[in-house]
């Protein structure tokens, strides 16, 4: 993906990640069963660059509209310490995170892919959405990633703001080193 100079001058400062979830961690598809219960699809390759962000020190939220289980397991799973469920008004959401953060709005990137994410992205300091955000959404943001939303375009966006930081490499190493540690830790017990 190509991220023209100025972008990659505001992708650098970047601190705070915070990703809608459905139709940005997912495809955006909800699934019920005969019993009631909700599923929802997760592509690994987010879940990775998500990690990957943590490793290089990058904060990570999620927030999402709706309230999910399913959510909540997810972001478990990942190890994502700011969960925000049932919002509203993501805009005010969004405001309050970085103020319990402490940071400025522009240090922090949102992605987003419908018109109840528009507010926030205003905000950001840094707005992306997937390849298939509606098209107003598409028109308003700084960066549009190449892939899906929940087929990649999270780890496109994680690895954008890690390549301006300069850290891409540093931050993969150092994922893929606790990862031998874990697998060495496991075998000596």
């Amino acid at each position: 993906m190509k991220v023209p100079s100025e972008l990659r001058e505001r992708l650098a400062a970047i601190e705070l990640l915070v990703f809608d979830v459905d139709g940005v961690l997912t495809p955006g598809e909800i699934t019920y069963t005969d019993e009631g219960a909700e599923a929802k699809a997760f592509d690994v390759k987010d879940g990775l660059g998500i990690r990957v962000a943590s490793t290089a020190g990058l904060k990570v939220a999620v927030m999402t509209g709706r309230a999910s289980r399913v959510v909540e397991r997810r972001a478990r799973d990942l190890r994502i310490p700011d969960v925000l469920q049932r919002v509203g008004d993501k805009a005010a959401a969004l405001r309050k995170l970085v103020e319990e953060k402490g940071l400025p709005l522009e240090r922090v990137a949102f992605m987003g892919d419908d018109l109840n994410d528009r507010e926030a992205l205003r905000l950001a300091g840094v707005s992306i959405a997937p390849a298939d955000a509606v098209l107003e959404i598409r028109e308003q943001v700084d960066l549009v990633t190449e892939a899906l939303g929940g087929r990649g375009a999270v780890r496109e966006a994680v690895e954008a703001v890690l390549r301006a930081q300069g850290r891409w490499e540093s931050a993969v190493a150092g994922y893929l080193a606790g990862l031998a540690e874990r697998d060495r830790a496991r075998r000596t017990q």
